[in-house]
Parts: C-alpha cells; structure tokens; sequence
C-alpha cells in the first residue's frame, strides 16, 4: 500500500511538468479563403468592397467569450479631454500568422507611448505564438465596432484615430484569415466607408501589407496621414509566420517611430531601412507609400509636441535576420 501511494503522488509531481513543456500550435491556414475560391475577380473586389467576412466551426461558448474580450476592451477606452487633441489608437492583426500577432502587440505599445494614448488604445489579435490569445479577434467585424465606439468617445474636431493593420493583402485590400475558421478582405471603399461612416476625419493610417498602396487615393484627405508598406502593385515582405516582424513593421515601428522625430522624417528612415533590406536579400522594391494632407499639421503637431523626447530600443529578431536565414 504505502508503494503504491509513494508511486500516485510521484505520478502526481510528474504529470503537470509533463503537460506544461507541450509545445502551443498556433492556427495554420490549411484551406483556402472560402469567399475567394473559384470567384471571378470582379466579384472578389465587389465582396471586399462590402466588407465580407465568414466564421465557420465556431462554437457558441467561444463566441461568448470573444464577445467578452471585446466588451472590455471597448468599456476600458477612457473618453477625450476637452481642450486636449487626444488619439485614439487601434492595432490590429487580421490574420493569425504569429508574426501579425506579436507586430500588432508591439505596435500597440510604441503608438500609445509615442501619442499619449494609455487608455485610449485596442490592440486587437490572434496568438503570439507563445499561446491562445487573450486579446480581442482582429477581424472586418471587431474593427468596425471599435471605430463605431471610438466615434463615440471623441471630439470629431480636435481628437484624432491612429490606425495600424498588418496582414497579408492582396490588389484588392487586406486579408482577414484566421486558421480555418474565419475568412473575409477589408478594401479601401469598405475602410472610407467605415471612417466616413463615423466621420473620423483625423486620422493616421499606417497599413502593413502587400499592395497596400491600393488605399492611397480613395482615403486621402486634407486631414488624413497615410503610410503604407508597399506600392499599389508592389508585394512587401518578412511575413513569415516564425518572424517577430514583417520587414516594413520592423522598419517603421520598432525603429522609426520609436524615436523623436516627426512623422514625416520616421517614414523617410522607414523607407530607407526597407530598400536597403530589400537590395540586401535581392528583392524586387515594395516601394511604401506615403500621403500627408494638408490639414493633417493641425492634430499631428500637437501630438509630435508632446511625444516622449527620448527613444526606445527595437525588440525581437530583425526581420532582415530571420529572412536572411529562411533563404538558407
């Protein structure tokens, strides 16, 4: 009797290690997006341009708790202070390669501190890779609540959005994927239409994906900034699931904009790291774009005026390393 005893509770001390060294599998995307195979391309643009989106196998309990996530993420948005321009930052992973997860993550982190919005920003994303995600889903459906709550919360006339994507694209807008279970694309009439929508006028889109060009001329406005990591008919790269940042995230968040230097100024840095990058590993250049209106100096001065004055340092494995090294 007392062997068997001493044998359960060494069972006992054994069995959780065990279960705690299982390696996490973050979602693959083992089929195709289920709105885009077999249709025409004129239909695939009119889909995107409605906002398409479709979750399939989900279950109603995990449903529950993703509506969840999103309440409290939405009831922790503080409002704006009258007088004060203040920003309302979003960040947002619409596909659950990793790689998209821990990009969106840590530009969270460098918006909100470089434009004074603790308290005033979403992060919304599937896993790091380190585990099942904590946070909201980045989808076409959660964006556009969140813009709608943020809408709510602002001062249309002085405060401003900063939004951030990263996902894979396509000539026709942004992907959403999520493993196998959630599909749809994010156009630029869809995004003008949403922004129009619930009229946030000032705003800084910074839009991470290939052909993100495409969104330049329909979002363009005098008080709109727009960054994008490639040119309308340029693909970018460093998207690799395993990379801690695609090359343009790496590029223009984890240095740029870590730094205090106008808007302007980071996107010339950003630019420059990227065709360097680029020459490096013989790619064809992705060519990011960037449109500033002219109305745009009234809300982003007087949040480059209170930007912090001193830099922090890049994290993670530079994109240049890891694709350097896939190329091996």
């Amino acid at each position: 009797m007392l062997q068997k005893l001493k044998f359960l509770i060494a069972l006992a001390l054994v069995l959780p290690a065990t279960a705690s060294t299982q390696r996490y599998v973050a979602p693959v995307h083992s089929q195709p997006s289920q709105l885009l195979l077999g249709v025409p391309p004129r239909e695939v643009a009119a889909r995107a341009d409605a906002g398409m989106q479709m979750e399939r196998g989900r279950s109603a309990l995990g449903e529950l708790e993703e509506l969840r996530r999103l309440e409290r993420a939405l009831a922790a948005l503080q409002p704006q202070r009258p007088g004060t321009v203040d920003a309302y930052v979003v960040s947002i992973a619409l596909d659950s390669d990793p790689v998209f997860g821990r990009e969106a993550r840590v530009a969270g982190e460098v918006l909100q501190r470089r434009y004074d919005a603790r308290g005033r920003t979403i992060v919304l994303a599937g896993t790091d890779g380190s585990g099942p995600s904590a946070l909201p889903r980045g989808s076409p459906n959660s964006l556009a609540i969140v813009l709608a709550r943020i809408a709510e919360l602002i001062d249309a006339r002085e405060d401003a959005l900063i939004l951030y994507t990263t996902s894979h694209g396509a000539p026709f807008g942004l992907y959403y994927h999520d493993g196998d279970q959630g599909y749809g694309a994010i156009s630029p009439v869809r995004l003008a239409a949403l922004l129009d929508e619930v009229r946030i006028a000032n705003r800084l889109l910074i839009l991470s994906a290939c052909y993100s060009g495409i969104f330049v001329p329909r979002l363009r406005s005098a008080t709109t900034a727009i960054v994008t990591a490639a040119a309308a008919d340029r693909t970018s790269f460093g998207c690799l699931a395993e990379n801690d940042w695609t090359f343009f995230g790496d590029a223009m968040i984890n240095r740029a904009l870590r730094k205090p230097q106008p808007l302007g100024a980071a996107v010339a840095e950003a630019q420059a790291l990227v065709a360097d990058w680029e020459r490096q590993i013989r790619e064809r250049p992705s060519q990011p774009q960037v449109y500033l209106g002219a109305g745009t100096a009234r809300w982003l001065g007087p949040l480059e005026r209170r930007m912090p004055q001193t830099a922090t340092q890049p994290t993670g494995r530079p994109a240049l390393e890891t694709s350097r090294a896939a190329a091996r």
